[in-house]
């Protein structure tokens, strides 16, 4: 028992430990028959001379439950109680003298906010019932699959009548239908570890293994990811390894010092947020959020994570000037390493604004070894470009096309997520221009170049339904909308927009492959068309045509790679989109040049609209 202790510790403390959550924590133990023996509760706090259990199981009392040191600063008790579903907190008694109390690091579940203990719970529970799912996840890539993902906030997706958070019972019942009538492929929430402050959206966490009981206990949570997985629909988690709350029952100074941050208040205090940084370069810091990843894949089967705030781990503080956190880097390449590792198929994304190179190639290549990163260039060039006036985009349109210069050196979420819509951006269909009906052609263009745009796509919840007002955490979406011609129509659309992206291998094969995208015209900007071939891994291709803005083609000539029929298989200017309804019927191709190839078709160009023409045969 005693070396496995040193084995246990040498691994935490040297960042090698990648299953810290079986370690750590408060622990049940059963006999064979299922009865409870006792619990085991396990903490690291090095700066402690002595820490007590306290709870309800003891009135909270200091000294009646000790808990005996096992050497440089590991402390272990079992109470030999079936405490399950009692609160607690560690008292620690600090070399300096002072008493402080603390929410465990590693506990599994937490009382409901405004309270801040931990809660002894038994994850061990649950029947899964996704072996099927899992089994084919296995030997799944993402990379030539459709990946379609809904982001959402639990609290605010939809709220009771009296305005009261839904179960995640209740969210499975109601979330899970709506995304797959829409045929998103993947659920991405919003942080569900436990957080002190609604407002900071889950991303300022207390506690990362306590899924948030502002919603249910943990063994609902896992009944929420067994129902997606029985409907084929996977699960992201967003994850902040690089900051946390500095609230005074978290992890923030655990036992009296800087112990899993930064001790450099330069680099330590992240005052954008109001949170504390990570020192990501310390081995127990480390094995901390490791083992925190692997628990959510592991524990909860969860099918991926999307991690936040990469340029503020890259760089201290976002800031370039700072040059690079070697420790952050090397805290990256820790974690993506061992995740894959054990889970080959996981989905890792980094939401990264910086230029660093490799960010989704090999560790072994020089890479950060992520198989995901968010575009965040494309998404602020293309908002960029839509908000603009449609008679001043003529002069702009390398906003629009420079994407496609970089859409190959990482493999690309498409993103238009929860940052773009609140702080006074407005929701996307109020960024773009012109009267009513030209704000939604435009929202309808600005979605059809997202879904023909190479690489993987991502909606924040209300995009679906060109929610009107900026998204607010405190109150639910404006489902009331849907009552709305113009807005259902959005929601056809979106619907018909995924439909398509699965059914077309063009659109989804070769997001990142150069040979699954070619130029038909990048460079009329007087006219402001755009023209591009989306070819799967035969070359088998769909002719794409945006025209970005009001005016009508009646008779425009396109070249195309090859003789035949051409059918119109999405027009976003159809009626039963709130368009004008002009469409193309099939087209025979003419026998004249046009864009640099041989063959051409005529079609008409419908204002503000995407155009995609399939040869038939």
């Amino acid at each position: 028992m005693r070396a496995l202790e040193e084995k246990v510790k040498r691994q935490f403390l040297s960042g090698g430990m990648e299953d810290a959550f079986q370690h750590f924590g408060a622990h049940v133990v059963k006999d064979d028959t299922g009865q409870v023996r006792f619990v085991r509760f396990t903490v690291y706090a090095p700066n402690a001379k002595a820490v007590d259990i306290v709870g309800t199981f003891n009135d909270y009392a200091p000294r009646t439950h000790v808990m005996r040191p096992l050497g440089d600063g590991f402390f272990r008790m079992e109470i030999e109680k079936d405490l399950r579903g009692h609160l607690y907190k560690y008292l620690i008694h600090t070399k300096q003298g002072d008493m402080i109390h603390k929410s465990d690091p590693f506990a599994f579940a937490s009382a409901f906010r405004p309270d801040t203990p931990s809660r002894v719970t038994d994850l061990d529970t649950h029947v899964w019932q996704d072996g099927d799912y899992m089994e084919e996840r296995r030997g799944r890539k993402p990379y030539d699959t459709p990946v379609s993902i809904y982001e959402v906030h639990l609290g605010s997706w939809m709220r009771k009548p009296d305005g009261a958070f839904h179960t995640y019972k209740e969210l499975a019942e109601r979330l899970i239908p709506h995304v797959q009538e829409l045929g998103f492929t993947h659920i991405e929430l919003m942080p569900v570890y436990e957080h002190p402050f609604d407002g900071s959206w889950g991303y300022q966490g207390t506690g990362y293994y306590s899924i948030t009981s502002r919603y249910g206990e943990p063994t609902d949570f896992m009944r929420f990811v067994d129902a997606c997985h029985k409907e084929k629909i996977g699960v992201i988690l967003d994850w902040v390894p690089g900051h946390i709350a500095k609230d005074g029952h978290g992890l923030y100074r655990f036992d009296g010092t800087h112990l899993y941050e930064y001790a450099d208040e330069d680099i330590r205090e992240n005052e954008i947020w109001g949170t504390a940084n990570l020192d990501l370069g310390k081995g127990e810091t480390q094995s901390f959020l490791v083992s925190n990843a692997i628990f959510f894949l592991e524990k909860y089967h969860i099918d991926g994570i999307r991690v936040d705030a990469v340029a503020n781990i890259i760089h201290h503080l976002g800031d370039s000037s700072r040059g690079l956190n070697e420790g952050g880097i090397a805290f990256l390449r820790k974690f993506t390493l061992s995740v894959f590792a054990r889970h080959e198929q996981a989905i890792l994304a980094a939401e990264d604004s910086t230029a660093h190179p490799l960010v989704t190639h090999p560790v072994e290549s020089g890479g950060l070894g992520f198989n995901y990163k968010w575009n965040m260039g494309w998404m602020n060039d293309t908002l960029k470009y839509f908000q603009r006036d449609p008679v001043h985009r003529k002069h702009h349109h390398d906003e629009i096309t420079f994407s496609l210069m970089y859409a190959f050196r990482e493999n690309f979420i498409l993103p238009f997520s929860h940052d773009e819509v609140v702080h006074g951006k407005k929701t996307l269909v109020k960024k773009m221009p012109g009267d009513y009906w030209q704000k939604f052609a435009n929202y309808r263009a600005l979605l059809g170049w997202l879904f023909t745009h190479p690489g993987k796509k991502l909606l924040f919840m209300g995009q679906e339904f060109a929610q009107m007002d900026e998204w607010k955490e405190w109150d639910e979406l404006d489902w009331n909308l849907l009552t709305f011609p113009m807005h259902d129509s959005i929601r056809r659309y979106v619907k018909d927009l995924n439909a398509l992206m699965h059914d077309e291998p063009a659109l989804h094969e070769a997001d990142h492959d150069e040979a699954g995208f070619e130029w038909i015209d990048a460079d009329n900007a007087t006219q402001s068309v755009l023209a591009y071939l989306r070819k799967d891994k035969r070359g088998r291709a769909l002719v794409c045509v945006l025209n970005l803005t009001p005016k009508t083609h009646d008779d425009f000539l396109l070249g195309v790679p090859e003789a035949g029929t051409y059918k119109e298989i999405m027009n976003s200017d159809k009626s039963t989109y709130g368009g004008s309804g002009i469409v193309n019927t099939t087209r025979k191709t003419l026998k004249r040049p046009s864009h640099g190839r041989d063959q051409a078709v005529r079609m008409k160009l419908p204002p503000l609209a995407l155009s995609i023409l399939k040869r038939e045969g």
